[in-house]
């Protein structure tokens, strides 16, 4: 699974640009409840090192989903009723972190500082997706392309 740097690497500007949406920012991640249906939790993922990152509770639902199923989606929503910033969606799988080097380079990325309890996962990068909004309508950048799927 391609790592978020090998992402942002192969798919300039969209990286850059995607990052600049995570930033900060609250997103909504996508997990797979055991029984299958779909289960959407407030995150702030973190960019850093190459990597994206999401901390969390160790009894956190998100966090047990995962680590029975590692799919995962993401999605930072519009600023604004205009769609400000456009919206993002990143696909992939998660990996539960157990070594202190890679929790160390998560905390050390983090724009907040997090509980020495949370949990930490990377997550993988299958697709990126940003869409933005102009008046001639929706403009999609796709990594890996459309193209390339086919």
């Amino acid at each position: 699974m391609p790592t978020w740097g090998e992402f942002a690497a192969a798919a300039q500007p969209l990286g850059a640009k995607a990052r600049e949406r995570l930033h900060g920012r609250v997103a909504y991640l996508g997990t797979v409840r055991a029984d299958g249906s779909p289960r959407v939790h407030p995150v702030t993922p973190i960019v850093g090192m190459d990597e994206l990152f999401v901390f969390m509770e160790p009894t956190s639902p998100k966090g047990h989903d995962l680590r029975r199923d590692p799919r995962y989606q993401l999605h930072v929503g519009v600023e604004d009723t205009n769609g400000g910033g456009g919206e993002l969606y990143v696909r992939g799988s998660a990996q539960f972190v157990e070594d202190a080097a890679t929790r160390d380079r998560a905390v050390a990325a983090c724009t907040y500082r997090p509980a020495e309890r949370y949990i930490v996962f990377v997550l993988g990068v299958d697709e990126a997706m940003l869409t933005t909004y102009a008046e001639a309508g929706p403009v999609r950048d796709r990594w890996p392309s459309a193209k390339a799927k086919t």
